[in-house]
């Protein structure tokens, strides 16, 4: 299929299982006996797995918080949509006509999806090494920086712009509270959207509180959206 060449030349990679691939680029709604379910579930543990191996050497000297909020924002729908419009990975996806006339094509989560299931097929056929070569060079082309004052800002604006696209409206975020002596306080702020409580968290400023309870619910995006 033209599809996977085209994928083939923007990942440098060939293709051995033209079957597994197909079913890696087949969305629910093309109405087959498969999908890319299954893959995407693997591929998600796959780049878990490598992005957490790639930070604990690429920072020898960061303590586990740290590593843990980086990979965050890198291991998040917004990061894989980045990666797959990369390669243009939505011009490969098979989706129903419904589907693409509801632009389905540019769905942050169609081409997350996608882009795990991908990642998963690549892992079956070729294994761990020739899939972290594909993962690492596509982040260090992806990102100018990787450290954590370039990432941890996005998980506000990542999650205003997921709810904008699914549900046409951007959350509220609420302070609850405000503890602790002045020279140490924190802050809960919650977040709110349709009015309907989405998540909460404390931090020691109202921007750290904001960003925290973004990433909890950008988490529980993820999971629901797939």
């Amino acid at each position: 299929m033209a599809e996977f060449k085209k994928l083939e030349k923007e990942l440098k990679y060939r293709f051995k299982e033209s079957n597994l691939i197909t079913e890696a680029l087949t969305h629910k709604s093309y109405k087959k006996s498969y999908n890319n379910e299954r893959l995407e579930f693997l591929g998600d543990a796959v780049l878990d797995l490598i992005v957490g191996e790639y930070l604990f050497h690429k920072f020898p000297t960061e303590d586990e918080g740290i590593l843990s909020k980086i990979r965050a924002s890198l291991v998040n729908e917004k990061a894989f949509k980045k990666l797959a419009e990369s390669i243009n990975l939505g011009e490969c996806i098979l989706i129903s006509p419904a589907e693409e006339n509801n632009d389905g094509r540019k769905k942050s989560s169609l081409l997350s999806n996608a882009f795990e299931a991908v990642i998963g097929a690549i892992y079956l056929e070729s294994g761990l090494e020739v899939v972290r070569d594909i993962i690492i060079k596509l982040l260090e082309n992806n990102y100018e920086k990787i450290d954590l004052n370039s990432l941890s800002k996005d998980f506000k604006t990542a999650l205003q712009e997921l709810t904008q696209a699914e549900y046409g409206v951007t959350p509220d975020y609420n302070l609850i509270r405000a503890f602790g002596p002045d020279h140490k306080k924190e802050f809960e702020i919650e977040i709110r959207l349709h009015g309907n409580f989405l998540s909460s968290a404390v931090g020691k400023s109202k921007k750290e509180a904001q960003q925290e309870a973004a990433k909890i619910a950008l988490e529980l995006f993820k999971k629901d959206l797939k």
